[in-house]
């Protein structure tokens, strides 16, 4: 089983959701972030004056999923998430150990 996380830009939000439910996997796990990666960030002008904007707000996307259907969701959200700038995000893939659904109990491929 692998662990999925993206962290994209808040405006493809759905787009991604509709193209990881087109591949079949319905479950996802949605949190709003800030953050920034090579750029630092943004200058922006408002009223005249010049400020800086440190962290961006990104969402992170959660993932467990069987190792078949790894690289099928991957695909899914690099292809949907992409606009080709600075700032589309990034995925990170993880082994995960063991799942265990508290209402039944059950575990593994079964829990997922």
């Amino acid at each position: 089983m692998k662990k999925i996380e993206a962290v994209v830009r808040p405006e493809k939000l759905d787009e991604v959701r509709k193209a990881i439910e087109s591949v079949g996997y319905p479950g996802i796990t949605i949190t709003e972030a800030e953050g920034h990666g090579k750029q630092k960030g943004i200058t922006q002008q408002w009223r005249g004056e010049t400020y800086r904007v440190d962290f961006l707000p990104k969402v992170k996307i959660e993932i467990v999923a069987g190792d078949a259907d790894t690289e099928r969701i991957i695909q899914a959200i690099s292809k949907s998430a992409k606009t080709g700038s600075v700032g589309d995000g990034k995925i990170f893939v993880s082994d995960v150990r063991d799942v265990i659904r508290i209402r039944t109990g059950e575990r593994g491929d079964q829990a997922i």
